[in-house]
């Protein structure tokens, strides 16, 4: 596949993450023309001293891994986030809420959505598939989508498993258009980032980008 770059957020969320990680995520990113990089919300203000001028995208993440934070504190730290120079934030949301049948992931995301949107910012949403059976990754979609989120995204990378084609599949058919995908979650191999990006993912977060690019760039040659 083409282009496979422009698909790929190079992500670097692992708890041992160093100043010296996030430098090496720059300079791939600016290497392999990945569309963004995804950095703990720690490592932001460096990272955007690292992009520079560059045309990549910087992603940071609220109420992560877990998404049991209370609402205020997810405001907070996404406004902090964007303070600090993220473009784009990816939200965990309240799995616990939402399992105990509460309205509240909606008012949550609702208002997560319009703090991002008043600055210009992309939201994506984290819902976990790993924890969902498929009735309620269909309702996580429709809650998303309610509340104005710009993508839904599968997974932490921190849950027992990832990004799923089936998932995929089931995810775009109850999204609507202006609501993107963002696949992650254990994808480690072309074959893999080239199926979820046929079953319907608009984004891929992984931590394998120069790989899947290199593997890629000799397909095409």
């Amino acid at each position: 596949m083409k282009n496979i770059e422009r698909y790929i957020e190079q992500t670097i969320l692992k708890v041992q993450t160093t100043d010296v990680d996030i430098e090496n995520l720059v300079k791939d990113a600016k290497t392999y023309r990945f569309i963004g990089i995804c950095v703990p919300p720690f490592w932001v203000k460096k990272a955007k001293r690292e992009i520079g001028d560059s045309d990549i995208q910087l992603v940071s993440v609220a109420g992560f891994p877990l998404g049991y934070n209370l609402t205020e504190t997810k405001l907070f730290e996404a406004e902090q986030l964007i303070k600090h120079g993220a473009d784009e934030i990816d939200v965990v949301w309240s799995i616990s809420a939402f399992k105990a049948g509460m309205n509240w992931p909606k008012i949550e995301l609702a208002k997560m959505s319009q703090l991002c949107h008043d600055h210009v910012r992309i939201l994506k949403v984290i819902i976990e598939t790993a924890f969902l059976d498929q009735e309620e990754i269909i309702k996580a979609c429709e809650i998303c989508a309610d509340a104005g989120v710009d993508y839904v995204k599968t997974s932490t990378g921190f849950a027992p498993d990832g990004a799923k084609i089936e998932h995929i599949v089931l995810m775009r058919e109850h999204l609507p258009s202006n609501v993107g995908i963002k696949a992650s979650g254990g994808i480690k191999s072309l074959e893999q980032a080239v199926n979820l990006i046929k079953a319907g993912a608009d984004r891929l977060g992984t931590s394998s980008g120069v790989q899947i690019v290199n593997d890629a760039r000799r397909t095409d040659s």
